[in-house]
């Protein structure tokens, strides 16, 4: 009887010491600030990770601001908080500064150390703002967006116009928004978020003129100059002529004036191509257009500066995290998983792959979407590199308050912009 129990007692042991050992979860944390439509595609996404990995759970953490995040993220360096593995930040024109923090990892040592599939794939003309000079990927660029023009299709045929021939040329949206105005009787006939994006920075590129001298910073970053010349006279000067006529009713720098194109408020909407998520929630039916350009200036249009946010991989974490922070990447640049990000958020597709495994049904629904991707595609010269100048995100403030002062007729706009370029010049310099 002894020996029957000792023996069991044997094989019980052996039996525990057999079985293998529960595979441990590798966690990992993102921060990021995405909202509304953004918001609930990536938690989806990210969920849906979860939901088939054994080995590696995401956590995330939203934050209202990129100001609330930045102070989190110093929180995290002093130690009074644990640091993330992925933290979303803004197009700062500055990606090596970023990239040479010390609490930084550029991405392309991550996928050094870990590749992923698709990581060759990344489409070099969308994801240059986050590539350094030897092109080398500094962060992974999910948010990648240009700024593009979205028109009410109900309000067009009301007034008589083409809903597949968008104005092209600034003259040209002059007409359509007159037509708007007297014969389809739209109170607000053409509002812009973004305004400095859409009005100052990307009016340079859609000309195929520099924005920067020399080489949109993309060389060296000293001795910076704005280039503001008779193009921007003109355009500021139309601009103000609009307001006055009610022809240009809404203009901010944050993301206002697309609740008002969302809400069937105004017809013509410059934005964010970002800004595809919450319209294709709304009632409205709508088609997308490349910004306008002034046939004065060029005799083809440019092609709009690539930006928009980016996740930055967070140094000093372990190798079972950063391996788990390469196997996020990885799933989140599978060509079915990119494409549903573009076709779900607006966001530049981050892949070949990714355009090409994007439903046929998306562009078609939608009139001139798949236009903008074949623009980027296509386009050549400085603007798809965008621009380089330190300091740069108190520059957009600047621009901003000249704007404002013009658009409300407080001051001359050339003067606006001639004052806020010298201030702005001190800054990146």
């Amino acid at each position: 009887m002894k020996k029957m129990l000792r023996n069991l007692v044997v094989l019980g042991l052996s039996a525990f010491v057999a079985a293998p050992a529960m595979a441990q979860k590798t966690n990992i944390e993102v921060w990021h600030t995405l909202s509304g439509e953004h918001r609930k595609v990536f938690e989806g996404i990210v969920s849906r990770f979860n939901s088939q990995q054994s080995n590696v759970a995401v956590e995330l953490t939203r934050f209202s601001s990129q100001e609330a995040l930045s102070k989190a993220g110093q929180e995290a360096i002093t130690g009074k908080r644990a640091k993330p593995d992925l933290v979303q930040l803004r197009d700062n024109h500055s990606p090596n500064v970023i990239a040479e923090h010390k609490d930084v990892m550029p991405l392309h040592q991550l996928l050094a150390r870990h590749p992923i599939a698709d990581a060759n794939w990344f489409l070099a003309k969308t994801t240059q703002f986050v590539r350094d000079e030897r092109g080398r990927l500094l962060a992974f660029p999910f948010m990648a967006e240009i700024p593009v023009m979205f028109y009410n299709l109900e309000a067009y045929r009301n007034a008589g116009l083409d809903i597949n021939k968008p104005a092209t040329t600034w003259p040209d949206l002059q007409e359509h928004l007159l037509k708007l105005r007297n014969e389809a009787r739209v109170r607000c006939p053409y509002a812009s978020s973004r305004q400095v994006n859409v009005h100052i920075e990307n009016l340079a590129p859609m000309n195929n003129r520099l924005y920067l001298n020399p080489n949109n910073g993309l060389k060296t970053t000293r001795n910076l100059s704005f280039n503001f010349d008779t193009l921007y006279m003109r355009h500021l000067s139309l601009m103000v002529s609009w307001r006055k006529s009610n022809l240009f009713t809404l203009s901010t720098e944050d993301d206002k004036a697309d609740d008002a194109f969302v809400q069937g408020d105004c017809a013509v909407l410059t934005t964010g191509s970002g800004s595809l998520a919450k319209l294709a929630q709304s009632n409205v039916k709508f088609g997308a257009a490349p910004l306008p350009y002034y046939p004065q200036a060029t005799k083809e249009t440019g092609a709009p500066f690539v930006g928009g946010d980016a996740l930055w991989v967070i140094a000093g974490q372990s190798p079972a995290r950063n391996k788990a922070t390469a196997e996020l990447l990885g799933f989140l640049s599978t060509p079915v998983v990119a494409a549903e990000w573009h076709q779900k958020t607006g966001f530049l597709p981050l892949t070949d792959a990714a355009f090409r495994a994007a439903d046929v049904s998306f562009y078609n629904r939608i009139p001139g979407v798949k236009g903008l991707v074949d623009q980027m595609l296509k386009a050549k010269g400085e603007s798809i590199a965008g621009f380089r100048a330190p300091n740069y995100p108190q520059v957009t403030g600047i621009l901003n308050q000249a704007l404002n002062q013009a658009l409300g007729d407080k001051e001359p706009a050339m003067s606006a912009l001639t004052s806020a370029k010298t201030q702005a010049e001190k800054i990146i310099r």
